[in-house]
């Protein structure tokens, strides 16, 4: 014992701030909530990150071979095809779907793999702002991880505590892997560090994402405007009906140009690094 700390004493009281049941109390939560939107912050900065370049979509999303091999397993697990159960019936549903957008898993990979590369490219103080960011978890944010490791960049993860499909994928860097409590600090930094997103097809998260976003650039709350690029037009276009929102009037006609539409991994990248290239390289 330090004589010169009564705080180590026997029978002391301890500390607020060191008080582990209050600060997971109700009566802390705004601690809680300073500290998701604080400590980040210090951990970017020593890392050297300034900016990300955002990749969000399905955490459901399988690489096509494991894809292929569950759809094959699904399949064989079938005792009746011409009747099958309600459970075996909802596994070949989600193992048929998984197969359908297995190649949207390669076309995240690549894209994080081929932006990595050209950040890689630029002098260190420019590269740092266009890490390659992710939700952390499995699907397509694996894949944009796995990408922009396998190209030898800096990648993060921007984990949630969530009741299921958790898991911090193993691509990123313990320095650069965070979990979140709170969605909405973590919104704040997937936004506050963006310099470009990319949305993949999703389900409710991916769509939180996007429209939150949206709804931000829209009306003035980010500045400069991120280009935000939609993969998958077959998705896209059945998903969410655009057009028809101009129709109705509850957005204005050019709303319809702070998102871009794309199905190559190259048209992509060409379109984000001419759009970050001329925003924040054009005077370099």
């Amino acid at each position: 014992m330090n004589r010169n700390n009564p705080s180590e004493k026997a029978g002391w009281p301890a500390k607020a701030y060191k008080n582990s049941d209050f600060l997971n109390s109700s009566a802390a939560r705004e601690i809680r909530v300073l500290c998701e939107l604080i400590e980040p912050g210090q951990r970017f900065d020593a890392a050297g990150v300034t900016g990300t370049v955002v990749m969000f979509g399905s955490a459901r999303t399988r690489p096509p071979a494991k894809a292929a091999a569950d759809l094959a397993e699904a399949e064989a697990a079938v005792r009746d095809p011409d009747n099958p159960t309600k459970e075996e019936a909802r596994r070949l549903h989600f193992a048929r779907c998984n197969q359908r957008t297995a190649k949207y898993y390669d076309a995240a990979a690549e894209l994080a793999d081929s932006l990595t590369r050209w950040s890689l490219s630029l002098p260190k103080a420019q590269r740092e702002q266009f890490v390659i960011c992710s939700g952390g978890g499995p699907g397509i944010m694996k894949a944009a991880n796995e990408g922009a490791t396998r190209a030898g960049g800096k990648t993060v993860g921007l984990g949630i505590s969530l009741p299921f499909e958790q898991t911090v994928n193993g691509h990123i860097p313990d320095e650069l892997k965070f979990e979140f409590h709170y969605f909405f600090t973590r919104k704040y930094w997937f936004v506050h560090m963006a310099k470009a997103l990319v949305a993949f097809p999703g389900g409710f998260g991916t769509l939180d994402e996007l429209f939150e976003t949206l709804t931000l650039v829209q009306t003035d709350k980010t500045e400069p405007i991120p280009p935000i690029v939609l993969f998958g037009r077959e998705f896209w276009e059945e998903i969410v009906d655009f057009d028809a929102l101009v129709r109705w009037g509850t957005i204005s006609p050019e709303d319809l140009d702070l998102i871009h539409l794309v199905d190559d991994v190259e048209e992509a990248k060409d379109f984000l690094v001419k759009h970050l290239t001329q925003r924040y390289l054009a005077d370099l």
